[in-house]
């Protein structure tokens, strides 16, 4: 068991790199969606739609199946639960996908951050700007993994974001931040005393995931400032039925390699 920057690593060589090296890397995918209709797209009316400001219940306080669901307030934020289902899905007719990453760099020890004003990841590409100065219109979605010490019974690591528009975080498939709708530059923050409210333990490894809209053309902002340990997502490991079958497959080369000796 390893400590960094006061907060537990538990087996994961894959964060202590990502810290020594001064960044770690969120990965996932982003999403572009047509605004306006187009003969190559249909727009949802969710995106460069109506103007609700904060919204907050939007979505349920559990993921389903790794993404967010509808929650008891999902009217007052985005046109219907169907069409909130299509933000974080390939969606054929309605979006267009790509995988992305996004590197937090270590701005002072034991802090890690990412800060745009302006933060248009996807100009130019996909379905492009659409006539507009920017690519104003898609989703972000990105997975990690997070980890915490609890030195003192009050707040002592935190994980903060100001951005424009829908930001939800996850930390072991529940809500910890809620900043739903679309709405100007607003702020929130969540603690190591947050994720025990939510049942979580120190010294324990826990997936984080984040889901952020862009959806009106006006600004885009996205600035992320966490002292909690988080780091990529763990590598992917073969089934076990996928290792069962290559190892047959490696016998059996084998055995033919010396049947024809």
């Amino acid at each position: 068991m390893q400590r960094l920057f006061g907060l537990t690593l538990v087996g994961m060589c894959t964060l202590a790199m990502a810290s020594e090296a001064g960044a770690v890397t969120l990965q996932g995918r982003i999403r572009d969606f047509c605004a306006p209709s187009t003969d190559t797209c249909t727009q949802l009316s969710d995106f460069e739609g109506a103007v609700p400001g904060l919204v907050t219940g939007m979505v349920d306080s559990t993921l389903t199946n790794g993404v967010p669901t509808a929650g008891p307030n999902i009217a007052a934020g985005a046109s219907s639960a169907e069409n909130l289902a299509r933000w974080y899905a390939d969606s054929p007719g309605y979006n267009l996908g790509q995988n992305f990453s996004l590197e937090l760099t270590e701005t002072s020890p034991g802090v890690f951050s990412y800060s745009s004003s302006s933060f248009f990841p996807i100009d130019g590409e996909l379905y492009g700007n659409q006539g507009r100065s920017h690519n104003y219109h898609f989703t972000l979605q990105l997975g990690g993994e997070l980890s915490f010490d609890d030195p003192t019974s009050g707040p002592d690591y935190n994980f903060a974001f100001t951005g424009d528009d829908d930001l939800w975080v996850f930390v072991d498939g529940m809500l910890a931040m809620d900043l739903g709708g679309v709405h100007g530059a607003v702020s929130d923050s969540f603690s190591e005393e947050t994720l025990k409210a939510l049942g979580l333990a120190a010294g324990q490894t826990y997936s984080l995931d984040i889901f952020f809209a862009e959806r009106h053309t006006s600004a885009s902002n996205f600035n992320i400032t966490t002292s909690l340990l988080i780091g990529p997502p763990p590598p992917q490991v073969p089934e076990p039925g996928t290792i069962a079958l290559l190892a047959l497959g490696l016998a059996g080369i084998g055995i033919a390699r010396r049947s024809s000796a």
